[in-house]
């Protein structure tokens, strides 16, 4: 029997907050699949399915198979928002919308950087150990430091950078930004400092927290060059993307004490290989790529995600949410 129901693929990490809003809609059916799923699968799910309308992704690659698996695809979501993972200029070819969460995760990205300064600077995990193993009289031996007074270099000022700015300056830390696409004057009106040349800001930051987009432009932005530049009492900070950050050359400058410690929660290959370098060094912590993945922000990002979804079934897309904004009329 013949149905007019869109029928829109799912992620099975989507929370109930946005299964919620789209079981509520008699115009739609839900297909799950697994968050995990592989790209072959993935394609033959959404040809068994086909035609298939909308997709709400996790991790999952999206581009020009499986578009044509899909048939008619209306729009697609991430539940998040990165879309490194997702093919824009395909989608773009089809007039597809490719939407993104907003907002609805930066919080969560902002303190996860901030938690790891903290851990870094108050060297949390080895007074745990102090106390733990009864080293208790070491203590004097290895003290923490403040975050009051220092300086902390910004990479992007976007959602999730402007907030860390905000978190920074609530600890009384000087907030150098740099970030060449937006204006000095929005900077500095956030209480900032904008930066024009980052390897001339390099050598002024304690900490480097990045906080961009990876693409051509970002990939390896922090390399052995850039890395020498900053100071050995530093610490770096990354819960954007892996691949920003050369590892091997993060590695050989944390070995060498040309750098203090640094704060993962991306890796270039994610999980990173068993013989990950970085995984045996004692002034690195890392986290399996969940900064943004709170019990909060996954409900408002799903919530996000199917208000998205619908805002396009219904005609009047979340224009802010769209990254390829060429395909709005």
């Amino acid at each position: 029997m013949a149905t007019n129901k869109k029928k829109i693929f799912i992620t099975e990490s989507m929370s109930q907050p946005g299964r919620a809003l789209l079981h509520a809609r008699d115009d739609v059916e839900l297909v799950e699949f697994p968050n995990m799923i592989s790209q072959k699968d993935f394609e033959a799910k959404l040809k068994e399915h086909a035609p298939v309308h909308g997709v709400a992704l996790g991790g999952t690659r999206f581009g020009e198979p499986e578009l044509e698996a899909s048939q008619d695809m209306l729009v697609v979501t991430r539940i998040g928002v990165g879309f490194d993972a997702v093919d824009v200029p395909a989608l773009s070819r089809r007039k597809v919308p490719l939407m993104v969460a907003g907002t609805a995760n930066s919080p969560s990205v902002a303190e996860h950087a901030l938690f790891m300064m903290l851990t870094l600077a108050k060297r949390a995990t080895e007074m745990h150990s102090l106390v733990r193993d009864d080293k208790w009289a070491d203590r004097l031996g290895m003290l923490p430091y403040d975050l009051f007074g220092k300086t902390v270099l910004i990479i992007g000022f976007g959602r999730i950078g402007t907030r860390t700015a905000k978190r920074c300056l609530a600890m009384e830390m000087n907030v150098l930004v740099f970030d060449p696409y937006k204006p000095a004057a929005d900077i500095k009106a956030a209480g900032c400092d904008p930066i024009a040349d980052l390897n001339a800001a390099l050598p002024r930051a304690d900490f480097v927290s990045i906080h961009c987009p990876k693409n051509p432009e970002t990939v390896g932005m922090f390399n052995a060059d850039r890395l020498k530049r900053m100071k050995p009492s530093a610490y770096l900070i990354n819960t954007a993307r892996g691949g920003i950050v050369d590892e091997a050359a993060l590695h050989a400058a944390l070995v060498s004490g040309k750098l203090a410690g640094a704060g993962l929660d991306v890796f270039a290959q994610e999980p990173p290989p068993a013989g990950q370098a970085l995984l045996a060094l004692p002034n690195v912590i890392m986290a399996p790529h969940v900064a943004g993945v709170t019990v909060e922000a996954v409900d408002r990002m799903s919530e996000q995600t199917a208000r998205n979804i619908l805002s396009v079934l219904d005609g009047e897309p979340v224009r802010q949410n769209v990254i390829n904004q060429d395909v709005l009329g």
